[in-house]
């Protein structure tokens, strides 16, 4: 092409950031806030701490994996303690979601909250994430913590974690008995409203919680089985205490989590459960390729003034970033340029975890697009301004799913990425497993297959034109709002400092 492979991309790059630095102002534009919504509210549960003692440790260690001083963030931890109610169905559970309940049975519980927040107060947004602790690996788990921190820590959100399920409360409390003493769940039937007793202490009793931050918004979140928890609490509790200003739904399977179950009266939700369409408050559900093969596409759901779905092409449940990246990302642009690598040379040995897939798993680092997920529901609840639409993935056929694909085997349709428009793989959220139960989990972390040589040299003769399409790529997912301006910085920069397509 007549220049260096170096100083070509260099000099794009620079006029990109200009082009980014435009995109963010129009990005951080901001309306009038919508009014309170009504509704009654939970009870308030008694806060007591920092917790410490024991052996001085927040559990599990792995909830975060760097020290959060280097972020400019502090972590603590406070106990919740109260009463909790378990709900019955006024009448029988149906698939839309517009569900009827009450209380009933009541037991006491003493539950945890981890806390990140600003050191300096002048950074806190005003928003707060409260985060549906995971337990798919029968403990506490963050993942959306994980996938979406560097947005979370430059925008200045606080960040809290609730341990809502017993089996995960239970573990932290056997992991160090001395520190965790007095923690006690009296099982899954009462997590609704203790996590809704959550959400009303993060603004009762900020002056603690938060360390004095005042919060003016309080959002929800949950991944894979905490976000079936979530479809459940939207149709069910949510109508009657509102203590979330809205909510992020983050890889649902067909059904909600059971209303109630032993040692209560067992009461399932129905396959599928759809989110109810009468909400007074912001839903967003993000979903890949892996939960839309497993919800069988029956819990796609037009778009409405109070609802959206995105599903993302080339992603799956979990990641490579996820599990071996994520943890310890302080957001200084190196790991995009490690996930890039990763995806030149994918593992079949998911991180830390002491198994092996069949396949490499997959490495498309969905998170870039679930920042921009967590920014846009964030403006939504402040400004409503409603997040892009976006379309669904193509599908070849139903029962079970089939994903149509391109010529180098991605996934056609749905938040397009870099990652799937100038691909260096196949990257795909179906087909991979493992021996054995523990290796049932290979069926979440997707595929890589890197393309050979001879399709990188067909697509990139030079390594400039690999960054010239990536960065096409980029600044389209950038106008359409699918990646912020501060990610699409990241992603050039890691492709400029690429050898691709050698």
């Amino acid at each position: 092409m007549g220049q260096s492979v170096t100083s070509h991309p260099r000099r794009r790059l620079a006029s990109i950031l200009a082009g980014i630095a435009i995109l963010a102002v129009a990005l951080s534009a901001c309306l009038p806030p919508p009014p309170p919504q009504g509704g009654g509210t939970a009870a308030n549960p008694t806060v007591s701490g920092p917790i410490t003692g024991g052996n001085g440790a927040i559990l599990p260690a792995n909830l975060n994996g760097f020290d959060l001083g280097q972020v400019g963030y502090q972590q603590s931890e406070y106990l919740l303690s109260g009463t909790a109610s378990a709900y019955s169905p006024s009448s029988p559970l149906t698939a839309d979601g517009k569900w009827t309940v009450t209380p009933r049975a009541t037991a006491p519980y003493t539950t945890r909250a981890v806390v990140y927040r600003p050191n300096d107060p002048a950074r806190f947004n005003g928003t707060v994430i409260v985060e549906w602790l995971n337990v798919s690996g029968n403990t506490d788990a963050n993942p959306d913590w994980t996938l979406t921190h560097n947005e979370l820590v430059r925008d200045g959100f606080a960040w809290v974690g609730i341990s809502a399920q017993k089996i995960g409360l239970d573990a932290t409390k056997g992991g160090d008995p001395v520190r965790y003493a007095s923690l006690s769940h009296p099982g899954d039937s009462f997590s609704y409203d203790i996590f809704s007793q959550a959400g009303h202490a993060v603004r009762a009793s900020s002056s603690l919680l938060l360390g004095g931050l005042t919060p003016q918004q309080v959002i929800a979140v949950g991944e894979s089985q905490s976000a079936s928890r979530l479809v459940t609490y939207i149709d069910a509790a949510h109508p009657l205490v509102h203590e979330y200003d809205g909510f992020l739904v983050h890889s649902r399977g067909a059904a909600g989590s059971p209303l109630s179950q032993a040692p209560q009266d067992a009461v399932a939700a129905p396959s599928p459960t759809l989110i109810r369409n009468d909400l007074d408050v912001p839903v967003f559900v993000f979903q890949t390729e892996t939960d839309v093969f497993n919800s069988n596409t029956s819990v796609r759901q037009p778009d409405t003034d109070q609802f959206r779905m995105w599903e993302v092409a080339g992603s799956s449940h979990f990641d490579y970033y996820g599990l071996a990246i994520g943890p310890t990302d302080t957001g200084n642009g190196t790991g995009a340029i490690q996930n890039l690598g990763a995806m030149q040379r994918p593992t079949n040995e998911p991180p830390g975890l002491g198994f092996a897939c069949d396949a490499p798993i997959n490495t498309g680092g969905t998170h870039w697009v679930l920042d921009a997920a967590i920014y846009h529901l964030n403006q939504w609840v402040v400004n409503g301004t409603p997040p892009p639409s976006a379309p669904y993935l193509q599908v070849a056929s139903t029962s079970p799913v089939v994903f149509a694909k391109d010529a180098n085997g991605n996934t056609l349709g749905g938040v397009r990425s870099p990652q799937v428009d100038a691909p260096i793989a196949a990257l795909g959220g179906t087909g991979n497993s493992g021996a054995g139960p523990i290796g049932q989990f290979c069926r979440l972390f997707g595929t890589t297959i890197p393309l050979t040589p001879t399709q990188l040299s067909a697509l990139y003769p030079t390594h400039t034109q690999f960054v010239l399409q990536w960065v096409s790529s980029t600044l389209d997912d950038l106008r359409a709002g699918y990646l912020l301006p501060a990610d699409a910085f990241e992603l050039v920069s890691a492709a400029v400092q690429s050898s691709i397509p050698q």
